[in-house]
Order: structure tokens, then sequence, then C-alpha cells
């Protein structure tokens, strides 16, 4: 019983650190307006290679204005948790202009 409450502990300290990770990057003045673009990205080998690449310049349709917000959430870990096995993780991009 101890082991698992150790391992359960374990695992959720885990997915609090590693849920911190946002990247967040502003284009020219930043979004102007209220329309959002999302993608998903995927990597193998637990993030080291991109399997897809996400065009954030495409995805603000010709916005010289924008902000792009890269980040894990929710859905990526839940989708994380049962593709780990084969070493896939994805990844959300947000394109805000």
């Amino acid at each position: 019983m101890k082991k698992l409450l150790s391992l359960i502990l374990m695992i959720s300290f885990t997915m609090l650190i590693v849920s911190c990770f946002t990247q967040h990057h502003v284009v020219g003045e930043g979004a102007k307006g209220n329309r959002v673009e999302t993608a998903r990205t995927w990597y193998v080998l637990f993030g080291l290679v991109p399997i897809n690449k996400v065009d954030t310049k495409e995805m603000a349709k010709g916005a010289k204005d924008y902000e792009i917000i890269t980040q894990f959430t929710f859905v990526d870990y839940l989708i994380g948790f049962f593709t780990s096995i084969v070493s896939i993780q994805p990844m959300t991009v947000e394109v805000r202009y």
C-alpha cells in the first residue's frame, strides 16, 4: 500500500512540475482582435524530434500583429498518456490575431 501511495504521489508531483510549460511570443504589437487558430504539433522520442510542422504565419492569415502561445494542455497530457508508450507526445500551438 505504501509503494502504491508513493507511486501516485510521485506521478502527481511530476505532472505538476511539467504542466508549468508555456511559451508566449508576441509578433508586432500583439493580437488586435479576438480570433484564435489552434493546431497540434506532434513529437517523437519524448519531444526531441518533431513529426509535423505548424506554420504560425499561415495560421495568422496575413495578420502583421499576433501572438503565439505554445503549451501542453490537459488534452495533450491525456493523449500523451496513451501515446507515450511509443514515445509520441503532442503539443498545442495557438495563434491569436
